[in-house]
């Protein structure tokens, strides 16, 4: 079957890549971080196609993956697609390596591990792009954030190239993102302080990006995420897991993610102190031990207080 056969044809041809991990690789499970909502502009599942629409360092790019007899199968489109396709495998969890996770001792997690054989971290190489949503998404809840996302990209980002499906966009470039007035933050519902702290990062954006060469993650990577203010532990780690491929940043500070790791491992609520103590044994891999949890259908009871939604887009 053609790679292109669910989309219509376009005029311009793609370039094309077939990745051979030499292993399992879900490649729902490992690009789903990327997702921000079911309504992300950036992201879309069309039945077995994942698209993506990526602001690579030379443009933009449309990114068709696809699983196929011979391995994955990636297309791309645009200014970007040569950088999109050279680094695809990244995206799929190359170098992401598990050999030495050894969660035998554990029930639950060797369960999940046994049950999640391709999952595997992404390395998107691109700290800003990752940063920037995540600095939406601190201290409110995801529907907020998401909702903010769709409207900044559809508003300020660039259609997706090539045969995207419709209604997909290329987030902004650094300097689309600094143009972005401040009214039309306030309309997406984004308060003064999330959007200083976007403007401080694209004023250092190369930096940023020069820590892609530290490797995948660690606490000197976190720390210079962290020298921007109004940048702390949640939001580097956020941005680390997904730009470095960094195995061991357990997203500290998050509402939902110490309760359910507690409940996961030990049948109770625990805050950060408590999460990170538990992790412990797996020093290296505690986001890859999140990561499963996450990955395994397991949910924590769903009582307790809700996390206040606050709309600043009327004040």
């Amino acid at each position: 079957m053609s790679l292109l056969a669910s989309v219509d044809p376009a005029d311009v041809r793609p370039v094309e890549t077939v990745y051979r991990p030499g292993g399992a690789v879900d490649v729902t499970a490992t690009l789903r971080p990327l997702q921000r909502g079911s309504g992300d502009p950036a992201f879309r599942v069309v039945g077995s196609d994942t698209w993506i629409a990526l602001r690579t360092p030379t443009g933009p790019a449309s990114v068709l993956v696809r699983r196929s007899s011979d391995g994955i199968r990636v297309a791309a489109w645009g200014d970007g697609a040569d950088w999109a396709v050279t680094h695809a495998p990244d995206l799929l969890g190359r170098g992401d390596d598990w050999s030495d996770l050894d969660v035998s001792g554990h029930a639950f997690l060797a369960a999940a591990r046994h049950r999640q054989p391709g999952l595997r971290l992404l390395r998107t190489n691109t700290v800003f792009a990752m940063l920037v949503p995540a600095i939406m998404e601190q201290k409110v809840t995801s529907r907020q954030a998401w909702r903010a996302w769709r409207y900044l990209l559809r508003r300020h980002g660039t259609p997706a190239p090539g045969p995207a499906p419709v209604d997909m966009y290329v987030p902004p470039t650094v300097a689309g993102w600094a143009a972005i007035p401040s009214w039309e933050w306030h309309r997406a519902g984004i308060e003064p302080g999330r959007s200083a702290t976007v403007m401080r990062a694209v004023r250092v954006a190369p930096a940023l990006e020069r820590t892609l060469a530290l490797g995948r993650g660690g606490a000197v990577v976190a720390s210079r995420l962290q020298s921007v203010p109004g940048i702390g532990k949640w939001t580097a780690a956020e941005t680390a897991q997904r730009a470095h491929g960094d195995p061991d940043s357990p997203s500290v500070g998050d509402y939902h993610v110490p309760a359910l790791v507690g409940w996961a491992l030990t049948g109770g609520p625990v805050d950060d102190d408590g999460m990170l103590e538990l992790l412990e044994p797996w020093r290296g891999h505690r986001e890859r031990v999140v990561r499963l949890i996450g990955g395994s259908g397991f949910r924590k009871p769903s009582f307790g207080p809700r996390m206040t939604i606050q709309d600043h887009r009327h004040h």
